[in-house]
């Protein structure tokens, strides 16, 4: 998505460790406009799916999730980092590692809301070590559900995350895949 990139060029800033900041416009403050069209851009790649479920994890995957859910008009479901008083009943759980924060989290969702009928859709922000995705997969699996595929604003494409799913034979869209990115500035990969 040119534009992504655009954006990510003109806003982001590189920080030590590989972090990419785009809290100007994704996940700090949210460019509500931008956000919708990365919305109707995620449901036009996936418009052949039939998605009826969306799936994200707390917090930053939540406003590209709403945005795609909108054009898509299907529910979001977000996995919760921590169990709170108002979730009742059954749960599924797995662990997930967070990059940025370097700590583990065990994310959990209501098993009332994804069920093996549904078709599911996982959304994130970024895509770096592919760990949230491949909790959200587990999920998905845990419920007996079919995985659509996943799809995130900002994929790291030199930390190999999406490139080992992929290689499970799961499809993986990125909105805009940064290949490098250091002092001298953000390399995209040409799709």
């Amino acid at each position: 998505m040119k534009a992504l990139e655009d954006k990510i060029l003109n806003e982001g800033e590189i920080l030590p460790g590989n972090i990419l900041k785009v809290g100007s416009f994704l996940n700090h403050r949210i460019d509500v406009d931008f956000i919708m069209e990365m919305g109707r851009e995620i449901a036009r790649l996936f418009s052949d799916e039939k998605v009826t479920n969306i799936l994200t994890i707390e917090t930053s995957g939540i406003p590209i999730a709403v945005a795609a859910a909108a054009a898509m008009h299907v529910p979001v479901v977000f996995a919760k980092k921590h169990k709170t008083g108002n979730l009742s009943g059954e749960l599924y759980k797995t662990v997930v590692h967070s990059y940025t924060h370097g700590t583990d989290y065990t994310v959990v969702v209501s098993k009332e809301y994804i069920s093996s009928q549904d078709n599911v859709l996982i959304i994130d922000d970024f895509l770096a070590n592919g760990k949230a995705l491949e909790g959200l997969i587990d999920i998905v699996g845990q419920a007996g559900a079919s995985l659509a595929g996943c799809c995130c604003a900002i994929e790291k494409g030199f930390q190999n995350g999406g490139d080992d799913i992929r290689r499970k034979g799961i499809r993986v869209e990125s909105l805009a895949i940064v290949d490098s990115m250091d002092d001298t500035g953000i390399i995209f990969r040409s799709v």
